[in-house]
């Protein structure tokens, strides 16, 4: 196969160029992502409806990769507890080399084609779940092992990539490939790469827990309150959705612990 995300940059003696240069050259090339990934969107919106309807039926999320494509995805599951309030075993990121890889590269974890199922069998993944592999290149060992064996067992899985073709889209029911070209830095898929990665992490996720229903409105009513800017956050929710001051959203969100909690509270009587 052909991986576009290691062909030589668009850029020439990058070395030579001035700050104000590198700056726009990279701004540049940054601007292609949104468009590659709005030509991925038919792909996602099938993968968000899959694992929805998996989730909904008690199921779980899962994403695995190496790197960068890891550390995503570690980033996008870390995030759904406090921004949904849902359980912290409900989307799980697992990176090759484990909790050590995130902060610094462990060597040769991505190349073990077996440790990523090893991995997985410590949260019990079975067939009610969804697997979602995470690699620019499209060719990880870690992640196509994971995923062949995942799929073996009755496990849904995806794959979010930015080469066409690979042996991850292969191994994925609903693969995922968002092809953005060379990186201004050759090779550097942190770059461009990681940016359509995180992107379309963002949609599936976000859309993902809106459909389960862990939005109402355009608000997150089962944030989680771990800090004073999302108590007050909460605060203002509940003010505009009781037409109450604010001495008495914040007493009703503290008390009940969300957004939702306090606003199906006091409409029955305290």
């Amino acid at each position: 196969m052909i991986r576009v995300t290691e062909q030589e940059s668009n850029y020439n003696d990058i070395d030579q160029m001035s700050v104000l240069e590198i700056l726009k050259g990279i701004n540049n090339e940054d601007k292609t992502v949104p468009l590659a990934v709005e030509k991925a969107i038919p792909q996602i919106d099938k993968l968000v409806s899959a694992v929805t309807n998996r989730m909904a039926n008690g199921g779980r999320l899962f994403y695995i990769g190496a790197g960068t494509s890891g550390r995503l995805g570690v980033v996008d599951a870390s995030e759904c507890p406090p921004t949904f309030g849902v359980p912290f075993d409900m989307v799980v990121g697992i990176i090759a080399g484990g909790d050590t890889a995130i902060r610094r590269a462990v060597e040769n974890a991505e190349d073990d084609s077996k440790q990523a199922w090893i991995d997985l069998q410590e949260f019990d993944i079975n067939e009610k779940d969804c697997l979602v592999g995470l690699a620019a290149s499209g060719t990880t060992p870690y992640v196509i092992g994971g995923l062949n064996t995942a799929r073996k067992n009755g496990v849904l899985t995806a794959c979010i990539v930015c080469n066409e073709g690979g042996p991850i889209a292969k191994e994925s029911d609903f693969p995922i490939e968002i092809v953005v070209g060379p990186e201004f830095l050759t090779g550097s898929t942190r770059m461009k790469s990681g940016t359509a990665q995180k992107l379309a992490l963002n949609m599936l996720s976000t859309a993902v827990m809106i459909k389960l229903g862990k939005v109402k409105g355009n608000k997150m009513v089962d944030m989680q309150l771990t800090n004073h800017k999302l108590v007050d956050r909460g605060t203002q929710m509940v003010m505009k959705e009781l037409n109450i001051n604010h001495e008495r959203a914040e007493d009703l969100l503290l008390r009940y612990g969300s957004v939702r909690k306090a606003v199906e509270a006091s409409q029955k009587p305290l």
